[in-house]
């Protein structure tokens, strides 16, 4: 990435928009340089709109992160492909990521579909292209390029930080000149509440495999700081929709649940920098997927 000192200022949003598992939140915490979204091999993984705010000596750069646009089986998946489209209102630049070791295909297409003709500027992101080969690469940059009208292309690694100074000038030269429109020491505008919460659901969805995943919601309780102690209390509340999940999650003598706050609080210790108390409950909320107050209160969806 290069500055200029005479270069004008610029500042705007860039919206991440892809298939599920498109590298979109891989991409957001190699381009912010420490973890701030979740991710996993699981589809719905991201399911906030999330932003993060790159700083750099020319650039403000607002990156919102979106879950991925899929073929919904519910109402949660509905909300998440409502909220993924609202994020595309009033930005300046969309990034359609696509992954380049899978083929372009109708899910490309369709979510191609949501940018098509649009004012604002596009950039094409070839993803995770340390997987192919220079030839598989080129020909999925022109089956990509038939999808929307694109002004720039990048490929890039976000695993292998291949191509981010690519992505950050090409961005940068696209926004509008304008003010921070946030602190330059603030990395995002996202909840410590939420954030906490999805740290803990990453660890579930490392752990659990087939319907479990898409059933687990979470919410942070209380999150408190005694300051005598340096110590922050953390108490969640992890929700599933059978009992028969509730055991799972739970574990013979309690061993899964305490892996995940095991494996949840190395993280939270780093995203807060300091010692963390974290105790975790499961209840049952039957069918939650189905219900969109339910979902509300999560905090997924357009609605919130």
């Amino acid at each position: 990435m290069t500055t200029c000192p005479d270069a004008p200022f610029r500042s705007g949003f860039v919206t991440l928009i892809g298939r599920p598992n498109a590298g979109k939140s891989t991409l957001l915490n190699a381009l912010m340089g420490k973890k701030l979204a979740i991710t996993s091999d699981t589809a719905q993984t991201t399911r906030h709109r999330f932003r993060a705010i790159l700083n750099n000596e020319n650039s403000q750069i607002v990156l919102v992160d979106t879950p991925g646009i899929h073929k919904p089986h519910d109402v949660l998946g509905e909300e998440l492909n409502a909220s993924a489209i609202e994020a595309l209102d009033d930005i300046d630049v969309v990034a359609l990521l696509i992954d380049a070791s899978k083929p372009v295909g109708r899910g490309d297409e369709w979510v191609a579909q949501t940018i098509k003709g649009k004012r604002y500027k596009k950039i094409l992101v070839l993803s995770k292209s340390d997987l192919v080969d220079p030839f598989t690469l080129d020909e999925q940059r022109k089956a990509a390029c038939e999808l929307a009208d694109f002004d720039e292309v990048v490929c890039l690694s976000a695993k292998k930080n291949r191509g981010l100074g690519d992505f950050i000038d090409a961005v940068s030269s696209m926004l509008p000149e304008g003010p921070r429109w946030f602190p330059e020491d603030m990395d995002t505008d996202q909840p410590m509440e939420v954030m906490v919460a999805e740290f803990i659901r990453e660890k579930i969805l490392y752990r659990t495999r087939d319907e479990i995943p898409h059933s687990i919601g979470v919410i942070c309780d209380t999150l408190e700081y005694d300051k005598k102690k340096d110590l922050y209390r953390i108490f969640a509340t992890i929700y599933v929709e059978r009992e028969g999940q509730k055991g799972i999650i739970i574990g013979a003598k309690g061993a899964g649940i305490k892996a995940i706050g095991s494996q949840a609080r190395e993280d939270l210790e780093v995203l807060l920098g300091g010692r963390v108390y974290l105790d975790l409950q499961v209840k049952v909320r039957k069918n939650w997927r189905r219900d969109l107050n339910q979902i509300r209160r999560f905090g997924y969806g357009e609605g919130v």
